[in-house]
């Protein structure tokens, strides 16, 4: 097998593809490879907006509240553990540019096993979990007792949406994004359903909420688990056992997950999930409820620019493991471009429909009032996102975690020291304004680093 090879769809022969890296980067190509990621992750702040929209119409905004406290403890958990996905891509990336298919396959191997091994722990710990998460958001009673029932339903399924992070993760690396899109959509289609059933069908409220996502995620699992058997097959390579718990790459992948856990859980705890909810929790149910609309937009932008923050991780892996730095700046360059013309297309759609886009949300017109008055913030935010996203996407397929979490310490402290002031002076204006600040740092601090990350391109161990 040839030490580099350009990839088109690992789901085929790898031994089958020539030795020039430039194919993969190509402007058509970058397009293909991103648009279903986009497409998939698309789906998944829609679900979300189905969640708030379903009860959103139920009668009183305890349910909204409930399922927006209770999805933030399950976005804190998951983003925290979100490195199953990006430490998986960028080390499989990494092994295709090497042109190792035996190390493409372990890679899959110890993922899945570390995601089952957390997802276990999960379940165990879920007493101390709830006592933890809502000592920190701080909602009313009714709100509180609501999204305790949907943590204890959903958690179930930790186990299962985490072995599906490290399996999409799996899926990126090798570029075979139709894969991450069937399987993507087949679970967040299945959940919307489930949520209409289970709300208006059997009267289930919140609960019927975290029911639909916990039997969702699972089948999302099963579907990722079918689409990679005939991949494993004609992939090329060896799995075994000394393989997957070879020393040096073991101390590799707890290493890299080590970075990126401390980075997720700064993102998780100031990027609108834990701080930012209960920051606003303290201000009312009508604040806490306006901000998860206003945050459904936020995540529609946030996933969709990740598909070229994704195409990054997958094709400056490859280009970085085959120790090409010229072909890793053009990787760089060409998804960057393409992320800056996505994010300029939100900006022309949010400005001129966001007040009919919250409507659709909510019925509630003291929530759309409220929404309605802080929805250019929406605005600023897409223009200092798409350094910090690409970034992201840039840093993991270099597998350069220590710089990404270095970054994301300076961001998060900057954000924690003039939250508070902005707040006392401007009230959710302020928080919302230290939240935009938060993600213009994430960029900046990490473009600090790049210039680094080009340099030990030919320097790093394969």
């Amino acid at each position: 097998m040839p030490p580099r090879f350009a990839l088109k769809v690992i789901a085929t022969r790898m031994s089958s593809y020539p030795a020039d890296l430039r194919a993969p980067l190509s402007h058509p190509r970058i397009w293909r490879m991103a648009l279903p990621i986009m497409l998939s992750n698309l789906t998944v702040p829609l679900l979300g907006a189905v969640d708030t929209a379903v009860v959103g119409h139920l009668p009183e905004p305890r349910h909204l509240g409930a399922v927006a406290v209770g999805s933030t403890v399950f976005n804190l958990i998951y983003w925290s553990l979100l490195f199953l996905r990006s430490s998986t891509t960028g080390l499989v990336a990494q092994a295709i540019g090497a042109g190792n298919g035996d190390e493409v396959r372990a890679v899959l191997a110890r993922s899945l096993l570390l995601a089952l091994v957390l997802g276990l722990l999960l379940i165990a710990g879920q007493g101390v979990i709830a006592v933890v998460a809502f000592g920190l958001i701080d909602g009313s009673a009714e709100v509180e007792e609501l999204a305790r029932s949907y943590l204890f339903i959903r958690i179930l399924a930790a186990p299962l949406a985490l072995a599906s992070f490290a399996m999409l993760g799996w899926f990126i690396g090798l570029q075979a994004t139709g894969a991450v899109f069937v399987a993507t959509t087949v679970m967040n289609v299945a959940n919307m359903a489930l949520d209409l059933l289970f709300v208006f069908g059997f009267g289930w409220g919140v609960e019927g909420v975290a029911l639909a996502t916990a039997i969702a995620e699972a089948l999302g699992l099963i579907t990722g688990l079918l689409l990679a058997r005939p991949r494993l097959r004609r992939l090329g390579g060896q799995l075994s056992w000394p393989r997957i718990f070879e020393p040096t790459q073991l101390k590799r992948l707890f290493a890299l997950n080590r970075d990126i856990f401390l980075r997720n859980v700064c993102v998780a705890f100031a990027f609108a999930f834990a701080f930012f909810t209960a920051q606003g929790a303290k201000q009312g149910d009508v604040v806490v409820a306006a901000n998860a609309v206003l945050m459904n937009f936020f995540f529609f932008l946030a996933f969709g620019l990740d598909g070229f923050a994704h195409a990054a991780q997958a094709l400056v892996g490859m280009t970085y493991g085959a120790r090409r730095r010229d072909l890793v700046r053009l990787a760089v360059r060409r998804t960057s471009l393409w992320a800056l013309v996505t994010a300029s297309a939100y900006v022309v759609i949010y400005g001129l429909l966001s007040g009919p886009l919250i409507a659709l949300l909510t019925s509630l017109e003291d929530v759309r009032a409220l929404a309605n008055a802080h929805a250019a913030w929406l605005i600023w935010m897409l223009l200092v996102a798409v350094l910090a996203m690409q970034l992201d996407g840039i840093f993991i397929g270099a597998t350069r975690g220590s710089d990404m979490r270095n970054a994301m310490l300076v961001a998060l402290a900057i954000y924690l020291v003039v939250s508070g002031p902005l707040q006392a002076r401007f009230g959710n204006d302020g928080l919302w304004a230290a939240f935009t600040l938060f993600v213009l740092l994430r960029g900046l601090t990490q473009a600090v680093r790049y210039p680094a990350l080009e340099r030990s391109v030919a320097q790093d161990p394969q």
